[in-house]
């Protein structure tokens, strides 16, 4: 993506779990969408023309992207959609299929298998050091969303932005309450767990809002440099690249001069996913270039957690902070969504402008999900209701929602 401009392309990332169709347990067989090379070789990537699909680290998730940098929305959805059908057809041959939803509610992350294949060693030293057997590391599906850059001024205006829009992310795409079998008290428990997986290294992630680092030197000094003396220790082969490591909320990519927005939990369908990125984007160019620099790190995070537990629940009583979307008296995250939209609906595409009402008026897929099952369902009632999201992304609909 380097050397485009701000907000002249973008790219997008799905992950999505590969269960039984009958009983939804997980299981590790990427290998089968990615299927093999002419020579007989287990293929890590493959593309399908605009959409790449790839595995990273565990064999029970297949990840579906832009293989080059987009500059348009239209059809974007369909184009994924797509091969979601080709991939879950070619998983029909053994009884599997994908699951959206971005925890799955009683995987036993024990049983996670990494990915036998490409970097393997990496994902073996990531193994050693952290243990990936816990639900942080093998049961966490989200969409990431890449922003282009170009230099330290397009940087700053950009990374200014997303710190304050990632507190307001659960509020608008929380889609994982549960975890072994219970709920779990967080709508985004992704996110939670997601910061506390590195605990051993808390360079790693920080506090999940990146720090107020506004140039490359800034943000090296802040934060790689950090990251990579303390590692060190665990890592003598450096194996671990720092620009991987790096496990904020949004992380710089200046190999590749793009800003990656990892706290969106994984929806039910396509459509979900591209219209939460949509008003994602819309959001950020509505309130770049304000004086935005100075919001405290700390505050910031705590605001996180507050969305990461009640989603658009979540009571916001900041005036600085619901000034820059030109909010004068405390709301409900949601009602701040539904404001934020209001301003920038006619930004969205179509499709999306449509999706994302509908999801506004619903509220988070995890509130759907909780109001369906309560605080501790049976087996049963996880089947018969994540059946539902299933066939959600089987036909590019949402949950809970009359067409």
């Amino acid at each position: 993506m380097s050397n485009f401009k701000i907000w002249e392309r973008f790219g997008v990332e799905m992950e999505f779990m590969i269960v039984d169709r009958e009983t939804l347990q997980v299981l590790p067989r990427a290998d089968i969408p990615l299927g093999k090379d002419k020579d007989g070789n287990q293929l890590s990537d493959v593309e399908y023309d605009d959409i790449g699909l790839s595995n990273e680290l565990v064999s029970h998730v297949l990840e579906f992207k832009c293989a080059h940098p987009k500059s348009t929305f239209d059809g974007l959805g369909k184009r994924f959609f797509h091969e979601i059908r080709r991939a879950n057809k070619k998983l029909e041959k053994i009884n599997a299929m994908l699951l959206p939803s971005a925890a799955h509610p009683f995987m036993d992350p024990s049983e996670m298998q990494l990915w036998p294949y490409d970097c393997n060693d990496i994902y073996q030293t990531y193994d050693r050091i952290f243990n990936c057997k816990g639900h942080g590391w093998a049961n966490l599906q989200s969409t990431h969303l890449n922003l282009s850059f170009d230099g330290d001024e397009e940087f700053g205006e950009l990374h200014a932005a997303i710190r304050l829009l990632l507190p307001l992310i659960p509020a608008i795409a929380a889609s994982s309450p549960y975890l072994d079998g219970k709920y779990t008290g967080f709508k985004d428990a992704r996110i939670e767990v997601y910061r506390h997986n590195q605990d051993k290294v808390p360079e790693i992630a920080g506090l999940v809002i990146p720090e107020k680092a506004y140039t490359y030197d800034e943000y090296n000094r802040q934060i790689f440099d950090k990251v990579k003396k303390a590692i060190a220790p665990y890592d003598p082969e450096h194996l671990l690249n720092h620009f991987f490591l790096n496990s904020r909320g949004a992380i710089a990519r200046f190999d590749r001069g793009a800003i990656e927005i990892r706290l969106v939990d994984i929806q039910e369908c396509p459509n979900a996913d591209i219209a939460i990125v949509e008003l994602e984007i819309a959001t950020l160019k509505a309130i770049a270039g304000k004086n935005l620099r100075d919001f405290d790190t700390e505050r910031l995070s705590a605001l996180l957690t507050a969305t990461s537990r009640d989603a658009e629940d979540t009571v916001i009583d900041w005036p600085e902070y619901l000034s820059v979307f030109g909010m004068s008296e405390k709301c409900t995250a949601g009602e701040l969504w539904k404001h934020i939209f209001a301003m920038v609906k006619n930004e969205l595409t179509e499709v999306s402008a449509s999706t994302m009402e509908k999801m506004l008026d619903r509220g988070t897929l995890s509130s759907a999900l909780y109001r369906a099952l309560g605080d501790a369902p049976s087996r049963e009632a996880f089947v018969s209701e994540y059946k539902k999201l299933a066939d959600c992304l089987a036909h590019n609909r949402l949950y809970g929602i009359e067409e």
